[in-house]
């Protein structure tokens, strides 16, 4: 498991009162269908996990990965950490303060302002400084990526391409497959053979889900009471019979 590097100063040589800001003043994502993207695949991936109290899922936050170096820092769009607190409270995430426990996976989408700090000076950090061990990127509109879904995964200190299944780009750490829909970026469950669904597919499988229990609750009531409606003839019937 990847740790933190160690910095540059002795724990003494630390100042105190070093801050680590938790913006970097630049927008959260540079159009809405990467805003759109962002944030889907975070909320799917936490609900993913919801039941791993040890599973974090960062989103547009910012990673320091030097303590008492506040330029030593990275902005994934998302991030999972398997080992670190999901319920701990943080406005950055700082890997000293983790245990050293750096992102075990990184998801960015990529636009023309990013494009080659995500293919040159991020995936440098976190290849060699951070040792991320896989490094997924998707350009949503299709015009800075070719093609527009790439994986890298962590081989002896290199990132090796990940190589496509059924067009689609299998994660180790996450036991799923990325697929490209359209402008959107989907997680695939090569065990169920479906996409995990957003938070509106959720909301309108559960709907569904209700509707068909009401549908059968109504239905088995009816056979009772067509069963209770026999019962009540049949017994008319043979007291009938008794009568003659």
């Amino acid at each position: 498991m990847a740790t933190v590097p160690p910095t540059s100063l002795t724990p003494d040589a630390i100042p105190s009162d070093v801050e680590y800001p938790g913006s970097d003043g630049r927008p959260v994502a540079e159009t809405p269908v990467h805003y759109k993207n962002l944030t889907t695949i975070a909320d799917i991936l936490r609900r993913r996990f919801a039941d791993d109290p040890m599973t974090y899922v960062g989103a547009n936050m910012l990673l320091y990965y030097v303590r008492g170096e506040p330029r030593k820092r990275v902005a994934p769009d998302v991030f999972v950490a398997f080992g670190a607190p999901r319920d701990k409270q943080r406005r950055t995430y700082r890997v000293w303060e983790e245990d050293g426990k750096v992102p075990d996976l990184v998801v960015e989408f990529s636009s023309r302002s990013t494009k080659n700090e995500d293919q040159v000076k991020k995936l440098r950090i976190y290849r060699d400084r951070l040792g991320v061990r896989e490094y997924f990127l998707f350009d949503p509109i299709a015009e800075y990526l070719d093609p527009p879904l790439q994986g890298h995964r962590l081989r002896s200190g290199k990132y090796a391409p990940i190589k496509p299944i059924a067009r689609r780009l299998p994660s180790e750490v996450l036991g799923l497959h990325f697929e490209v829909a359209g402008e959107d970026l989907r997680l695939y469950d090569p065990t169920t053979g479906e996409w995990l669904p957003t938070a509106e597919e959720a909301r309108l499988q559960e709907r569904e889900g209700r509707l068909k229990e009401r549908e059968a609750r109504l239905t088995a009531e009816k056979r009772a009471l067509e069963a209770e409606v026999e019962v009540e003839r049949l017994r008319r019937e043979l007291k009938a019979r008794r009568g003659t």
